[in-house]
């Protein structure tokens, strides 16, 4: 089955802070064609729970959307051969995300304690933990080398950058679709239905021509020019241009812009192993 039968894209701009509605959660939509994507707004209040981003996922499960989180969908495993040494014997990225979910105790699909619960162990948070380059692993995905990749680790804790909160509640979510929609590169494309991958808001800024360092949007007429890059149309003004907003707007016009591309599919670096073990970032070739 080969991808272009999606004909709706949707993009979560996620997030792995504590609490049970979260600021840092925006979802964009929009269809085939050159409509601007818009927002979808929370089903209650003003921010999402990840509950709710969940519950509206499953919802779409018939539906011929693909739909991206901007989160890691896996600890690496090629490098040393396990998720979390001298812990774990998860033989794939699913048992992980068992794993994690079973060991996570936080609201709302929180993950922060199963983090800091391992701090200097697996996790850095803090000079406390030790030499910060001992943690440093990546996936193959994330040290392919072609400038697209993610700068940090899920086991790098610290900092405005860190992505690992936010990806160990996002394998929560994972674990709680329960095989109801498929999740790519894990599941083979399906012949119907939803369909979701990894993505990495960067990488589509950078295909706007915004420079690595310089990826985020937060004016309307930025917005629009980089919409304009990706074959959208100029976006209905927004109340608040935040990071989240743009970055989920952008996103979701840059996966209808690319979905066609055969080599974001099949991208020659991601064996059998590698797909099962840490999966793949949707747009790293």
């Amino acid at each position: 089955m080969t991808p272009d039968r999606f004909t709706r894209f949707a993009a979560i701009d996620w997030s792995g802070a504590r609490g049970g509605r979260h600021k840092g959660i925006a979802v964009a939509c929009c269809s085939a064609g050159t409509a601007s994507p818009v927002l979808v707004a929370p089903p209650t209040g003003t921010a999402w729970s990840r509950t709710e981003v969940l519950d509206w996922l499953l919802a779409q499960d018939s539906e011929p959307v693909l739909v991206g989180f901007d989160f890691s969908f896996a600890a690496p495993f090629v490098a040393r051969g396990a998720h979390l040494p001298g812990e774990t014997d998860t033989a794939d990225a699913r048992s992980l995300w068992a794993y994690v979910d079973a060991r996570s105790a936080g609201c709302d699909l929180g993950a922060a304690d199963f983090v800091e619960a391992r701090r200097g162990t697996h996790f850095y948070l803090g000079a406390n933990d030790g030499a910060k380059r001992d943690f440093l692993h990546w996936r193959v995905c994330e040290q392919h080398g072609d400038g697209t990749t993610k700068p940090s680790t899920v086991y790098d804790a610290i900092g405005a950058a860190q992505v690992s909160k936010a990806s160990f509640a996002g394998m929560r979510l994972l674990h709680r679709l329960d095989g109801r929609i498929p999740v790519w590169p894990f599941d083979p494309v399906p012949e119907a239905g939803a369909m979701v991958v990894e993505i990495y808001t960067a990488i589509a800024a950078r295909a706007t021509g915004l420079r690595a360092g310089r990826s985020k949007v937060r004016d309307g007429a930025s917005l629009d020019a980089a919409l304009r890059m990706l074959g959208s149309a100029p976006h209905a003004p927004l109340a608040a241009y935040t990071d989240h907003a743009t970055d989920a707007l952008m996103t979701a016009a840059w996966m209808r812009h690319v979905v066609g591309d055969p080599a974001l599919w099949q991208p020659a670096a991601m064996t059998p192993a590698v797909a099962a073990t840490e999966g793949w970032t949707f747009g790293v070739r």
